[in-house]
């Protein structure tokens, strides 16, 4: 082989190297992996309130046991939320979306109400404890709201990486069997703000 046809068989190869590397191929798994890493963010949030439930209606119980029927609905909430799972593997299915979704959503009406009792109990209001996990539970609240924030970003970068070129050919092809992922929908209800009684 001559010095011109290697330099030329050089010159291709780092042509079609350079040419591939921009070409959006690793751009699918990327970002499909980016979104599942979200959506793990968004179960962490859940089991971080999950897990301050209990220390949280211990407190209440100390100062409303007449508030049972509430806080059994807070528990049974809890038990149906932390029963209901999804993986990552299941994201492209709406409905398991949707019925983790309801179950977050029950659960937090029940707390709710719950919190809504602690009104009716001003020793418990002044109480370290219930404020601290009051606040916690305020501040899990905000991170769960952040962190599905950011799985709907990366779902909606993810599927339409599926939908746009030049993403587009490498989905159509070497990434067929990939669906979107389903997005997060606000539960019904969500635009009717909760009434404040005073």
């Amino acid at each position: 082989m001559s010095f011109s046809s290697r330099w030329r068989s050089l010159l291709a190869t780092l042509f079609l190297g350079l040419s591939l590397s921009g070409c959006g191929y690793n751009t699918i798994p990327t970002l499909e992996e980016e979104a599942k890493a979200k959506w793990a963010e968004v179960q962490a949030q859940y089991q971080r309130r999950a897990d301050l439930i209990p220390n949280l209606v211990a407190t209440v119980q100390g100062y409303a046991k007449q508030e049972k029927d509430v806080l059994t609905s807070v528990v049974e909430a809890r038990a149906k939320a932390t029963q209901t799972k999804i993986d990552a593997t299941q994201l492209a299915d709406p409905e398991k979306l949707k019925q983790f979704q309801d179950a977050q959503a029950q659960l937090s009406g029940a707390l709710g109400r719950l919190l809504a009792v602690s009104e009716a109990y001003p020793d418990l209001k002044s109480n370290a404890n219930f404020l601290a996990l009051q606040s916690q539970l305020e501040g899990t609240e905000n991170r769960i709201a952040v962190s599905r924030r950011d799985y709907i970003e990366a779902v909606r970068d993810f599927n339409l990486s599926l939908r746009t070129f030049p993403t587009l050919l490498w989905a159509k092809t070497f990434f067929a069997e990939t669906k979107p992922l389903a997005e997060f929908a606000a539960s019904e209800g969500a635009q009717t703000a909760p009434p404040v009684k005073f």
